[in-house]
C-alpha cells in the first residue's frame, strides 16, 4: 500500500516524499480512511508507530477546502516537548497549502502567541494549562473547532490534566470530530472518552507488546552499583546515541553532571529547566552534539529522535507500559536498538510483570567485575570548563568534547573479562544498526 491510495492532496503527497515516508505504518493504514470519513476514532498505540501522520494528514486534508484563518483544529498535548514535535510535523505538512500552524504551551511569553493568533491560524496545538490562560483572556477562540486532538491521553491523566481537557471540551462546538490516540487505557480515561468520542472506529496497534527489533537485557544490581556500572557500559559499548532514563529530575540533573565530569558529552531533560533549555538539549541530542540525555518519564516524553541506538532504565519504570513505552524510543524505522535496565532486589516483582508483557525474554545478567571497581580504574574526573554545570551544558557541547577526549585519553583500561565474558582486547565493539 502506498499513500496515493488515501486520495490525498497532491500538496500532501509531495510533503510525504519530502518526509522521506515510502509506505503507511499499520496505524496509518487503519487510521487515515476513518479519519477521511468523519469518524470520530480511537487510537491505541505506542510512541514510534506513526500517529502523529495518523491524524495530521487527513485534518489539514479536511482543513483545505473550507475558509482560512481561524482555528478550526485543536491537537492537545502533554508536554511542550511533543506539542512542538508535532507543530514541526504540521508546518513541514502544510508548507504549500496557504494553512498556518501555531503551538501554544506555557514557559515562554504569552504576548507573542496572541500576536499569532491574530494574524490568523488554522491548527492550533497547543498544552492545556496555557490555552485554558489564552482562553480566559479571550485572546484565543474555539468556537469554530471542527477537529478535536488528544495526543497520549493516558499521560494526559498522568499528569494531572483530565480535568483542564474537560474544560477545554467545553467550550468547542458541539459538532466536530473527535479523535482520541492513548498507549494505554486507564478506567479514567476510559469515562472521559464516553463522554467525547460519538460511535468512534477503534483502531489497535499492538498496545501491549515491545518492538521485535530491540534487544532486552537486565542487570542485577545494588542501588550504589548503578553510575558505576553506567559509566563502564558506556565506556567499553558503542553507544552512539543513548536515552537513560531516572525517576525524578534531581537524578537526572545529578546523574547527567556526573557523566559530563566523567568526560562523556551527556545533558539532562527535566522539568526545572527553562523552555529555551529544553529545546538547546534537545536539539543537541538530535544534532549529536550530546550522545547522551538523561530524562524523566514526563520530560521525555513525546520525544522523537531517530536512531537512538540504546535506552537505559537506570531507574526501574512504575508500570510495564511505561517500560515499553520507554524502550520503544530505539529500534525504529527499521533499525535495531538495545534496552539496558538496571534492576534491584525491590524491581522482582515488576521484572516478572515487563516479562510476560514482552515477546522475547530478557536477558539475566550480573553486574561484571570491571563495572564494580570501575571507579577505581578512572582517573580523577576532568575539570569541566566552565559554565557546564547540568543545566548549563546545552550551550557547552565543544567544552564536553575537550573534556571527553582528556578523558578517553588518560582512561586506564581494565583488565578482567567484560560483559560477554570475553577479554577486553578481543571483542569487538557493537553497536545498534539499521
Amino acid at each position: 500500500m502506498n499513500f496515493n491510495e488515501f486520495q490525498l492532496n497532491n500538496h500532501l503527497i509531495q510533503a510525504i516524499q519530502q518526509c522521506g515516508y515510502t509506505a503507511p505504518t499499520p496505524i496509518q493504514q487503519q487510521a487515515i480512511p476513518f479519519i477521511l470519513a468523519g469518524r470520530d476514532l480511537l487510537g491505541l498505540a505506542q510512541t514510534g508507530t506513526g500517529k502523529t501522520a495518523a491524524f495530521i494528514l487527513p485534518t489539514v486534508q479536511r482543513l483545505m477546502s473550507a475558509p482560512r484563518s481561524r482555528v478550526r483544529a485543536l491537537v492537545i498535548a502533554p508536554t511542550r516537548e511533543l506539542a512542538e514535535q508535532i507543530h514541526e510535523f504540521t508546518q513541514t505538512v502544510i508548507r504549500h497549502t496557504g494553512l498556518r500552524s501555531l503551538a501554544i504551551y506555557g514557559g515562554v511569553s504569552k504576548s507573542g502567541q496572541i500576536a499569532k493568533i491574530r494574524q490568523g491560524v488554522d491548527i492550533v496545538v497547543a498544552c492545556p494549562g496555557r490555552l485554558l490562560d489564552l482562553h480566559n483572556d479571550k485572546a484565543i477562540d474555539l468556537t469554530r473547532v471542527e477537529v478535536l486532538v488528544l495526543d497520549e491521553a493516558d499521560h494526559m491523566f498522568d499528569k494531572g490534566f483530565l480535568p483542564d481537557i474537560r474544560r477545554i471540551v467545553q467550550r468547542l462546538p458541539i459538532r466536530r470530530q473527535n479523535l482520541v490516540f492513548s498507549a494505554t487505557m486507564p478506567a479514567e480515561i476510559k469515562h472521559l472518552l464516553e463522554n467525547i468520542l460519538e460511535n468512534p472506529a477503534t483502531v489497535q496497534i499492538n498496545p501491549s507488546r515491545s518492538v521485535k527489533s530491540i534487544s532486552h537485557r537486565l542487570f542485577s544490581v545494588n542501588q550504589n552499583q548503578k553510575t558505576n556500572l553506567l559509566m563502564y557500559l558506556l565506556s567499553e559499548e558503542a553507544m552512539p546515541s543513548t536515552l537513560v532514563f531516572t525517576r525524578t529530575k534531581h537524578k537526572a540533573k545529578q546523574l547527567a553532571q556526573k557523566l559530563v565530569n566523567a568526560g562523556f558529552r551527556a545533558t539532562s531533560l527535566q522539568g526545572n529547566l527553562s523552555q529555551n533549555r529544553r529545546q538547546q538539549a534537545l536539539e543537541g541530542f538530535k544534532t549529536g552534539a550530546y550522545t547522551i540525555l538523561v530524562a524523566t518519564d514526563i520530560a521525555a516524553r513525546g520525544i522523537d529522535v531517530t536512531g537512538i541506538s540504546h535506552v537505559i532504565n537506570f531507574d526501574m519504570p512504575d508500570t510495564a507500559e511505561a517500560y515499553i513505552h520507554r524502550t520503544g524510543r530505539t529500534g525504529r524505522a527499521g533499525c535495531t536498538g538495545d534496552a539496558l535496565t538496571f534492576a534491584t532486589s525491590e524491581d522482582k516483582r515488576l521484572v516478572q510483570v515487563i516479562e510476560r508483557s514482552l515477546d522475547t525474554s530478557m536477558s539475566h545478567l550480573e553486574v561484571p567485575q570491571p563495572a564494580s571497581a570501575y571507579a577505581s580504574t578512572m582517573p580523577p574526573p576532568p575539570v569541566a570548563p566552565k559554565n557546564t554545570s547540568a543545566t548549563t551544558l546545552q550551550g557547552s557541547p565543544k567544552g564536553a568534547e575537550k573534556s571527553l577526549q582528556g578523558a578517553r585519553k588518560h582512561r586506564r583500561r581494565p583488565t578482567q573479562s567484560n560483559i560477554f565474558g570475553l577479554p577486553l582486547a578481543a571483542r569487538s565493539k557493537k553497536s545498534s544498526a539499521c
